[in-house]
Order: structure tokens, then sequence, then C-alpha cells
């Protein structure tokens, strides 16, 4: 059994904000304490992720659908 408590980011972040809750997007909402201002490291387009985006490892959502669903 996971314990959350544990994880360096959980304090850090609201993982229950997400850019678009219900969508296809794990990308979080951009926010003044956690700016949509860094670049994606697949495609380098600039201001694409937020710092709690960039903590998770993820891509932007072009990105994103192109690893995983090969459109």
């Amino acid at each position: 059994m996971r314990d959350y408590d544990d994880y360096d980011d959980y304090d850090d972040y609201d993982d229950c904000d997400f850019a678009d809750p219900g969508g296809q997007s794990a990308l979080r909402a951009a926010s003044a304490a956690n700016p949509r201002n860094l670049p994606c490291p697949t495609c380098g387009e600039e201001d694409r992720l937020t710092r709690a985006d960039r903590a998770r490892g993820y891509h932007c959502d072009s990105c994103a659908d192109e690893i995983e669903r090969g459109c």
C-alpha cells in the first residue's frame, strides 16, 4: 500500500487541479503559483507545461497524443 504523504511534491501542487477536468489531458491547470511557462521536452514549443507538469515528466497534449496513440 502506498503512503501518499511520502511524496515530495504532494504538498507543492494541487493533484486535483487539472487543466481539463474530465477530459483527456493530464496536464495541471496554470495558476499564478504554477504558470504554463515551460517548453515541451519533445517538440520544444514554449509555454506548454507548468512546473507541476514538468515534475511529473509530462509532454504537451499534442506530443502526448502522438506518443500514446500514434495520432
